[in-house]
């Protein structure tokens, strides 16, 4: 996972993102927008302790460089460690962050950043839990329940940079360059639980388990470079905004894999479920050999325009046209597939008056995919469209805003599990078309001085093009709400409770039978004092009611963590 430290919010836009990165599904895109120096020196340090001795620490400092501010820096840090509701678990993170930023000339900014993280884990868990009995039966195991051996760890090693270049053109127009770049590189010994005979385990004894121990080495680099211009027209006697730009990115990535001793009792048929996480010593590992390169290129070029039509009806069109090529082998097997794509993007939005806007869009949607057919080749690209139309409402004088929306996207050839694996223990998937379309409500923003809310309600039907209901492991129903704020009388204690709900949800496991989560909701808390002008204490209840579910049911899956809790000192200075 990648430390948050370093980044100053996450912005999730929902829908499909032809237009913004030129690939992607329906579901939606995660921006993770990096730290930046202050113009002021100023800094932070918590420290937080939590269940199962998880500790954290973190620091966060900015100055500026100059005496009138033209250039600053900025470092983040941060360490964490700790175990697991999982038996056996072990995770530790180190992470580092710097930033530094500045004028260049009158017109010019230029940011140069570089983050390193290294994590280590112990006792991970590949592949998930087996449910089901032989006798069609579901089984229920403690929270703790885990198949994994002590030996096995996944350590990873993660280096980025970037570098962005802004300058400021005549009448508004604004020039960006950009680079990124990163490199990982991953060493795993890991140990996968299988239901060995496809049938389900034997409900009297918890035998039908077989072991897979696997050990690899990875390394993947990318790079990408992005230029873009924008900025305001005028035509037909109103302003107007468009944006043109081209991107190029290309990453590499090794595989290389670390064979067991065929001799080791870590093959074959494991002792009765639950075992120790002692059962079975670590066999003996070859050296690595390569066994996979992918070599993936990605080139766009995209436009976009938001035309003032009136002062109260504006459009918005665009388009991105990507070529994709991805080459190299697995195994055995060579590849080398290139593809193109043109995703037009429309919209229109509509002021019915100051505090109510209606809009309606189009997009198209493009994704390529890494997923292998039972032929051992890389599945097409999956291709759509998506639809979506709402109304937004401002309240309270600007300090509410609620949301209707309706939504429908179809995708082609959508990378879906078989639940069947081929002779290098890689999952088969088959492409499947699937239609969703759904409706949502959303409620963001404060209602009274000392009360905010964010509430939001989906409903979702999603079905494959020939009509029968797929991906049932997607709850069909979901709820989320918070509540939060400060004490009127004391405002040095704020508060907040919430949580999420979802409906029941299933999946079909190899030995044919189902497995079922029922419908449930997990609550979290959280109540925090100013014991000074710049510290906080803060303590994080979650799981409040100790909920015991199965967290996903995608692949199968393990149980959620039961209640837990976190102390922390935030210290500003």
């Amino acid at each position: 996972a990648v430390d948050a430290a370093g980044y100053e919010k996450i912005e999730v836009i929902r829908g499909a993102n032809g237009l913004l990165t030129g690939v992607g599904n329906a579901s939606g895109t995660i921006n993770y927008v990096r730290k930046r120096p202050t113009n002021e020196r100023e800094g932070r340090a918590t420290l937080a302790y939590g269940s199962w001795d998880t500790l954290r620490a973190e620091v966060d400092y900015s100055t500026p460089f100059t005496a009138d501010g033209t250039w600053a820096g900025r470092v983040v840090a941060a360490h964490e460690q700790g175990g697991s509701w999982l038996r056996a678990n072990e995770n530790r993170r180190d992470f580092v962050y710097g930033v530094v930023d500045g004028q260049v000339g009158e017109n010019g900014t230029l940011a140069l950043g570089y983050s390193y993280q290294r994590a280590e884990s112990d006792g991970i868990m590949w592949g998930a839990l087996a449910f089901t009995n032989s006798d069609g039966t579901q089984r229920e195991w403690p929270r703790s329940a885990t198949t994994t051996q002590d030996w096995t760890w996944w350590d990873t090693t993660a280096h980025s940079a970037f570098a962005e270049y802004t300058h400021d053109l005549a009448r508004d127009w604004e020039l960006r360059l950009s680079w990124n770049w990163r490199r990982n590189t991953g060493d795993e010994r890991m140990f996968y639980a299988f239901d060995g005979l496809g049938t389900g385990l034997d409900p009297d004894t918890g035998l039908g388990l077989a072991g897979y121990p696997w050990g690899g080495d990875d390394e993947a680099t990318a790079h990408l470079g992005t230029a873009t211009l924008h900025g305001s027209y005028r035509m037909f006697g109103r302003e107007h905004e468009a944006m043109v730009g081209l991107s190029r990115a290309r990453s590499t990535t090794d595989n290389r894999e670390r064979t067991a001793d065929a001799s080791s009792p870590a093959w074959g048929p494991l002792p009765p479920f639950p075992y120790p996480t002692d059962a079975i010593p670590e066999p003996g590992w070859s050296a690595p050999t390569l066994y996979s390169e992918l070599d993936q290129e990605l080139t766009r070029a995209f436009a976009a325009t938001r035309i003032a039509l009136t002062d109260r009806f504006k459009a918005i069109v665009g388009g991105n046209h990507a070529r994709y090529r991805r080459s190299g082998h697995s195994y055995d097997l060579a590849f080398d597939q290139p593809t193109r794509h043109t995703s037009p993007y429309g919209g229109l939005t509509f002021d019915f008056s100051d505090t109510v806007l209606g809009y309606v869009s189009y997009s198209d949607i493009y994704q390529p995919q890494d997923q292998v057919d039972e032929n051992d080749r890389y599945l097409d690209a999956s291709q759509g469209v998506n639809y979506e139309a709402g109304i937004k409402a401002d309240w309270n004088d600007g300090r509410l805003l609620t949301t209707v929306a309706v939504f429908k996207a179809d995708q082609e050839s959508l990378a879906t599990p078989t639940g069947r694996y081929n002779e290098f223990g890689m999952a088969i998937y088959a492409p499947v078309d699937v239609r969703s379309e759904g409706v949502e409500l959303e409620a963001v923003g404060r209602l009274t001085d000392h009360l905010d809310v964010v509430a939001g309600y989906t409903a979702l039907r999603l079905d494959g093009l020939d009509g029968r209901d797929t991906y049932p492991w997607v709850p069909r129903r979901s709820a989320n709400l918070l509540l939060s704020g400060r004490l009127p009388a004391y405002e040095a204690l704020s508060w907040g409770l919430g949580g999420r709900w979802q409906s029941g949800v299933f999946n079909t496991e190899a030995s044919g039978f189902r497995v079922r989560q029922d419908s449930h909701a997990v609550l979290s808390a959280f109540v925090a004092w100013d014991i000074a002008p710049d510290a906080t204490l803060r303590l994080n209840a979650h799981n409040l009611t100790d909920e015991k579910y199965i967290n996903t049911l995608r692949y199968s899956g393990y149980y959620g963590a039961p209640a837990n809790y976190t102390l922390s000192l935030d210290w500003r200075f």
